[in-house]
Formats: structure tokens, sequence, C-alpha cells
């Protein structure tokens, strides 16, 4: 039963790994490998050059971390409100809703959220209207647009992590908030003396495996919603990529960028690895 899985992995990850080697060459489609002509880093020297690099590589790491920051904090707070809920049909019903964003891609999620936020037509503009607030074209925008898609971004996965951290709260011991209510413990101490220690690990876990996206910034996301005015906070390495190694043609140059993210990435988890472990005490093998 593992093998087509196996296959699908090995065809899809591990053969596209002997492509890298187009990082170091002039690649052109229309001559074979054994006649293409190396030049060593000079593709690494491009991009390093180019003006748009540094921008993208700013902006890829801001919004990453805001979007890891985020993605702790908002799924950690709705797990404990639901584990609060007695009523057992809201508390499933809130699952649902809270969960169903994450199963649409973004091309449905990004025609949705352009008009909610429509400057002209968009709910949004018309609840701040209702107030006296002016239209705030919040995609083309460069004061917002980050801000709009790490909102929106939790709005669509916040439910996935509740669910992993709601995993988690079954595991504590029921003993212990027991023996907290006879120490004259309320909610709130129980919470943060119990409850927020039993799923530290967990947190633990997803911060770690969150290093390694931090020069993922998202591109479905933002390839769907962004646009040129908002560039300079907006742009990212992926969208960068996108149209160096698509649009343009410069497939090295774009082999170049993914190789650069590749090392950082694996950098930064085996970095996030051993804090965990020093810092921590905790192993995830």
């Amino acid at each position: 039963m593992l093998i087509p899985g196996l296959i699908l992995i090995l065809v899809f990850n591990y053969v596209p790994i002997a492509g890298l080697i187009i990082a170091f060459q002039d690649f052109k489609p229309i001559i074979g490998f054994s006649q293409m002509r190396w030049n060593g880093l000079d593709n690494f020297r491009y991009v390093f050059s180019l003006p748009d690099f540094t921008v993208a590589l700013r902006n890829t790491v801001i919004i990453s971390i805001m979007k890891i920051v985020a993605g702790l904090i908002v799924p950690v707070l709705a797990a404990l409100l639901l584990n609060e809920a007695r009523n057992v049909l809201f508390k499933r019903s809130v699952q649902t809703i809270i969960y169903m964003p994450h199963f649409f891609s973004w091309v449905i999620l990004g025609g949705i959220i352009i008009d909610v936020l429509s400057p002209s037509q968009g709910i949004v503009n018309k609840a701040l209207g209702a107030f006296g607030v002016e239209p705030i074209s919040f995609l083309t925008s460069n004061d917002w647009f980050r801000y709009v898609m790490v909102i929106t971004d939790q709005w669509k996965e916040f439910g996935f992590g509740t669910i992993i951290y709601l995993a988690a709260l079954t595991s504590i011991d029921p003993g212990l908030y027991e023996a907290a209510i006879m120490d004259g413990a309320g909610r709130w101490r129980q919470t943060w003396n119990v409850t927020l220690p039993g799923i530290s690990p967990i947190v633990i876990l997803m911060a770690i495996l969150s290093l390694g996206n931090i020069l993922n910034g998202g591109f479905d996301q933002i390839f769907n919603l962004y646009n040129p005015l908002v560039y300079d906070t907006g742009d990212i390495l992926d969208t960068l990529l996108f149209r160096i190694g698509i649009e343009q043609a410069q497939y090295s140059v774009a082999t170049a960028i993914g190789l650069m993210k590749s090392i950082v990435s694996c950098t930064l988890i085996g970095l996030g690895y051993y804090l965990a472990y020093k810092i921590a005490n905790y192993r995830i093998f």
C-alpha cells in the first residue's frame, strides 16, 4: 500500500534534485545537458545584484515571521476558548466552521477576499463607511497589504492548528486540574499553570516546523492577491522566482534562487531543533 506513495515522492521530490545542476549552468532548453555551458556561481552573483532581490527577501522574512507568530498565537487561543465550551454541539459546529476554509484553494478564497475588500462594493469598506471612515484600498496599499496577508492566512489555516492543539489538550491528565482546584486555583490559574504547560511541547514542535518556512511567504496566496502597486511590501522570493523563471524564462537564475531558499530552510530547521533540545529539552525524534 505504501509503494504508490513512495513512487510519487521519489518522482516529484527526489528525482528533480538532479535538476539543481542548472543553477551552475547557462541553461537553455533548446540544447542538451551535455552541451550546456557551466558558469560556476555567476547565476548567484546575478541574483544578489538584482535590486528586486533585496526587497523580495526582506518582504519574505517579514511576512513569514508575522505569519509564524500569528500561526502560533491564534490557534492556541481558539483551542483554549473551545476547550472551555461545555455545549458539545456548539463546540463541534464552531470547529467545523473555522476548519472549512482550510479545504479551499487560494484561487477561490482570493476572489472572495478581493470582493470583500473592494473599496467600492466590499462589505468591509461599507461597514467602515457606516462609521464615517473613508474607503480603504487594502490590496493596493503598501501600508495594509502585509496585514491583510497575515489576517487572511489565519482565517484560512487557524482552524487546522486549533484541531492540533485541541488534540493536545485531551492528553493532559485530569488529575492535574483536580489538584489545582483543591489548591484554590480558578479557571485562569488552571489555564496558566496546567493547560499551557501541558500543550507547550506541541507549541514548541509547531514553532520548530515553522522555522523551515521562514523563506516561504505563501506563494499561492500572494500571487492571487498582489499587484505591481504593492511590490515594495508584498513581493516575495517565490513571486520574484515565478517572474524570472516562468515569465522571463531565466531557468538557471530561478533555480539558483530556489537552491538558496532550500539551503537556508534546511539550516533553520536544524538550528530550531538544536535550540528546542538545548532550551526546552524536547526531541522531535
